[in-house]
């Protein structure tokens, strides 16, 4: 059977990149040593892996990597560091624009005071 891997590398200016693939080791001595010109990496060498994942299935891998790939450099961090239930927590919108923080303190059941 086939194995694919969704891994994570962090970069040299502190950035990650996320990929995936069915050849590990090949993929990372590419990215290492600047392989592709135009890839993300290139410019941000050296890189260093700090997650990888395995997956049975490639589409299993795709779609987690795209998941990732939107997610911040905090909720990157708390999968690479293995602590999966900060993510809930990360996930919560503390934008003042949110619907969830727009009317704290507003109770709609009280009458208007003029």
């Amino acid at each position: 059977m086939k194995q694919y891997f969704l891994f994570i590398l962090k970069c040299s200016d502190n950035s990650y990149y996320t990929g995936v693939t069915s050849d590990f080791e090949s993929r990372l001595i590419k990215h290492q040593s600047g392989y592709y010109p135009e890839s993300y990496t290139h410019s941000r060498r050296p890189v260093q892996l700090v997650l990888y994942n395995e997956f049975n299935e490639i589409e299993q891998a795709i779609a987690f990597e795209k998941q990732v790939k939107g997610w911040s450099k905090k909720k990157k961090e708390a999968i690479i560091n293995d602590n999966w239930e900060k993510l809930k927590g990360l996930s919560i919108c503390r934008n003042n624009s949110h619907s969830d923080n727009m009317y704290k303190g507003f109770d709609s059941a009280q009458p208007d005071t003029v």
